[in-house]
């Protein structure tokens, strides 16, 4: 008689799995890798970038959006170019666009319905995040949006890569997906931050979110990405905070602490960039 695992042993398995270096991704998020890999190497020119961004046709188009949208293309010419489009961005824009082809595509081949419509829930609901990461570290904490982008976009990565295993392990179906991030994201995500390479300032970021306290005024990355997440019009789907009732009461506390007229403004003036960038994030 087969014996089945509970959620809690799931996970531990997951997380001991990773640790082991047993990630496995489909060839668009392995091509993705590699690019970040080359432009770790401070000698990697632009050449080398673009072509390796040419290899992988979905990075492509998210690279040519990302470098037509309100948020990077200010004299509104159109840009087609890859290269061009590569020397707009910058590489820091570039390997966080790498990471969020790895990072959507990390649960984007499930055969069960419910787990798809979970990871696109999931990657809209990180696209809002990291668009807003962006625009209020540019207005508000005045902080590097290009890491607050990063931040955002990999802020999900532990339920991500828990998406991708829910096939081999049935036992995570049913229930509320929330338990997934009570007891499964710090375990999982950690070690896939690890595995990935993922920059220590910016794991530390994902990992002061994890704590969920929001200091009021925000002044950190951390408070940025945490402002992000509860000012974000799509919830997530698997985070504790998401009831209606606790955002409000966050809204009215970010409102009392940075002025409702002044969030107001700033969210107003940034909506176009915020959108167009949104937008583009969409894989």
């Amino acid at each position: 008689m087969i014996q089945l695992m509970n959620k809690h042993e799931i996970f531990e398995k997951i997380a001991s799995q990773v640790a082991r270096g047993e990630l496995l991704f489909p060839t668009g998020a392995r091509v993705a890798l590699i690019l970040r890999r080359a432009l770790d190497d401070p000698d990697c020119h632009i050449d080398t970038a673009a072509r390796l961004i040419k290899a992988e046709p979905l990075l492509s188009a998210r690279v040519i959006a990302i470098a037509n949208s309100a948020a990077y293309n200010h004299s509104g010419r159109e840009i087609t170019d890859i290269r061009v489009a590569t020397s707009l961005l910058g590489f820091k824009t570039i390997r966080a666009l790498a990471m969020a082809l790895v990072t959507r595509q990390m649960a984007g081949n499930s055969r069960v319905p419910e787990l798809l419509a979970l990871a696109n829930k999931l990657w809209e609901h990180s696209a809002h995040v990291a668009a807003l990461a962006h625009a209020i570290a540019r207005h508000v904490t005045h902080l590097d949006p290009e890491t607050a982008l990063f931040a955002g976009i990999i802020h999900e990565i532990g339920g991500f890569y828990m998406i991708s295993c829910a096939d081999e392990f049935p036992e995570l179906l049913g229930g509320d997906f929330s338990e997934w991030m009570e007891d499964g994201e710090v375990k999982v995500g950690q070690q896939v931050l690890v595995k990935l390479n993922v920059p220590n300032s910016a794991a530390e970021i994902i990992e002061t979110f994890w704590s969920g306290f929001l200091a009021m005024p925000p002044v950190t990355l951390a408070d940025t990405l945490l402002l992000a997440e509860q000012l974000a019009p799509v919830p997530s789907p698997l985070h504790r905070w998401t009831n209606e009732a606790s955002c409000s009461e966050m809204t009215a506390s970010i409102e009392m602490v940075i002025g409702e007229e002044t969030l107001a403004l700033i969210l107003s003036e940034a909506a176009e960039e915020i959108a167009s960038l949104t937008k583009a994030l969409q894989f």
